[in-house]
């Protein structure tokens, strides 16, 4: 059996990922401590308890299991949070990183795919972004990210560690058979949180920021299906298996909405009205995010399915209306 180590494989990408691993004849094991992600999302191989700070524990899963590579999601992810408390985010990311990395090493674990961020490019108005886009990360979160990415390619170069980096920025959508789906204690996300205000959940969504230089002031940001997202990860994980060298992908899909056109999706999905109120600006937020992926879909052969919008809001809602985890 070929195991695949999945950091964060409790929480929402992971989850998914798992799914697609095991679809795929892999065995997915995951690794997370339950700070944001959930036991009961741990359905298609064994769990590991444990923190990346934890070496010992990281060590153990190693031996134990012997992956063929490790797939790592495991990260805070929080604007706001980078901004007031970016201690917390170098801390966290990066030093589970590096001792995820040296593990991984010690073990001979040589394949490693890494879940990074568009939010490494910051702010480039009017510019689809690609793998060559300089990076001027505005936040803790883009900066850490972008800190682990240096790092993999010191590990090469020391230790011959191969690794697949995908850069990617507002995920959405749900398993189609709502087995998992998106949930996070406190929500922060557009879509999820927009539908919790739909359910009555919640009493309305707070658009951060109407006066962007956009069309309708609001920011913009292209969306990705997290199972499309996934089935990349599975592809790339391909490419390590069969000897390629270390490359990064951006995935998306070249198509940005406004939060506002967001709402109006989600309207026409739901055929509900949205309750919201405008509020400030969130400090650490770009204008515009569009990542182009043209190379993911020349080299890898990855082709989004699902990425469209309102498919993203009817898996979405599909999920919310089964309860998710607690249903």
């Amino acid at each position: 059996m070929r195991h695949v180590l999945v950091t964060g494989g409790a929480g929402y990408i992971g989850a998914h990922a798992c799914k697609a691993l095991k679809a795929a004849g892999y065995v997915p094991v995951t690794y997370d401590n339950l700070s944001t992600g959930w036991r009961a999302a741990v359905k298609y191989g064994p769990l590991i308890e444990g923190d990346l700070s934890d070496r010992a524990t990281l060590d153990r899963a190693f031996a134990e299991y012997a992956p063929v590579a490790v797939m790592h999601f495991a990260a805070f992810s929080l604007v706001g949070e980078a901004m007031a408390q970016p201690g917390l985010y170098w801390r966290n990311n990066v030093m589970g990183a590096l001792t995820l990395l040296e593990a991984a090493v010690a073990a001979g674990c040589q394949r490693f795919v890494f879940s990074s961020t568009c939010a490494t490019y910051g702010e480039h108005d009017n510019v689809v972004l690609d793998e060559d886009t300089p990076q001027q990360p505005l936040n803790a979160y883009g900066k850490s990210k972008r800190a682990i990415e240096d790092m993999l390619a010191d590990f090469e170069a020391a230790h011959g560690l191969k690794s697949v980096i995908f850069r990617y920025f507002n995920v959405a959508g749900a398993d189609p058979d709502a087995e998992v789906g998106e949930a996070h204690q406190p929500e922060t996300h557009l879509i999820p949180v927009m539908l919790e205000a739909i359910q009555g959940k919640r009493d309305a969504l707070t658009i951060h920021g109407t006066d962007y230089d956009t069309p309708d002031g609001t920011c913009i940001r292209d969306y990705v299906h997290v199972c499309d997202l996934v089935d990349a990860h599975v592809l790339g994980l391909s490419w390590l298996e069969d000897g390629r060298g270390s490359r990064v992908f951006n995935l998306g899909t070249g198509r940005g909405f406004s939060v506002r056109e967001v709402i109006d999706a989600s309207r026409s999905v739901t055929n509900r009205e949205v309750p919201f109120s405008e509020g400030p600006r969130r400090a650490g937020d770009a204008t515009k995010l569009v990542s182009g992926s043209s190379r993911a879909i020349e080299e890898l052969g990855w082709t989004p399915k699902r990425s469209t919008m309102e498919q993203m809001i009817e898996d979405a809602w599909r999920w919310h209306g089964s309860g998710g985890f607690s249903g």
